[in-house]
């Protein structure tokens, strides 16, 4: 096995297909590793967390949904799959708008958010969620690299074809969701050299949340408004203001 010239040894690594305004427990997976696999050359799936996510409301929960064009045919890829037009982005930054205009840092988080609503340029559903995700990775100070699935070679099925990737880019360590228990066979791993790790999303903290009762399972925004700068201490593994924090669980 060739290594990816790029990376070091012994690295952790995650693997995950790409989500939009995911919630913070993405961030904190990527947070922990070294370097953070989109892995967009996979089947596009329908109601899914690919093209869609939850805000909290005056009126409760509300689906955002970036509208998206498919082909027909079995097995289209994530990496393929266009947005459906333009409108829906005046209509999911209004959404947003009038979900956390009163949250204490909308205005500074609205800053760097808005315009890629604005950036009427994006036409694939990878690129926007990308786009996205560098930039609140930014904000919460998460230096993790990112690299696109299409710079690796793909070979096997499912938990053979992600240890394969991960044994590409060096890795000492493969962290992975715990919805991957169902398929993922160690074994695959061991025989490169490398040990997988669980991720545990139990044991968020609470922080100060608009409407209604508190929910973890919402898009990462809200704790970007209500929270800012200090919204790192509310997860795990995030770096923000320069400085790593860790909550335990």
């Amino acid at each position: 096995m060739t290594h990816h010239p790029a990376f070091r040894a012994g690295q952790r690594v995650a693997v995950l297909q790409s989500n939009y305004i995911p919630w913070k427990g993405y961030f904190d997976l990527i947070a922990a590793v070294d370097t953070f696999v989109i892995y967009d050359q996979m089947q596009y799936t329908r109601e899914d967390w690919r093209n869609r996510n939850v805000i909290k409301t005056v009126n409760g929960p509300q689906w955002l949904t970036v509208p998206v064009r498919q082909s027909g045919r079995f097995g289209q890829r994530i990496c393929d799959t266009e947005i459906d037009g333009t409108l829906w982005m005046r209509k999911h930054w209004k959404s947003i708008e009038n979900a956390y205009r009163r949250a204490p840092h909308f205005e500074v988080v609205a800053q760097w958010l808005r315009p890629i609503y604005d950036d009427a340029c994006i036409t694939h559903l990878s690129v926007l969620n990308r786009r996205l995700i560098e930039a609140i990775n930014s904000y919460l100070g998460i230096e993790t690299r990112l690299v696109d699935s299409s710079e690796l070679e793909l070979v096997g099925e499912r938990s053979e074809r992600v240890a394969h990737v991960c044994a590409q880019l060096g890795a000492g360590c493969y962290v992975s969701g715990p919805a991957a228990r169902s398929y993922l066979d160690e074994a695959d791993f061991a025989s490169r050299g490398m040990t997988v790790e669980w991720f545990d999303y139990a044991g968020y903290p609470a922080y100060r949340q608009l409407w209604g009762e508190f929910s973890h399972q919402v898009s990462v925004l809200d704790l970007l408004f209500m929270c800012g700068p200090l919204a790192p201490t509310f997860m795990k593994f995030c770096g923000g203001a320069g400085a790593p924090v860790a909550v335990e669980a």
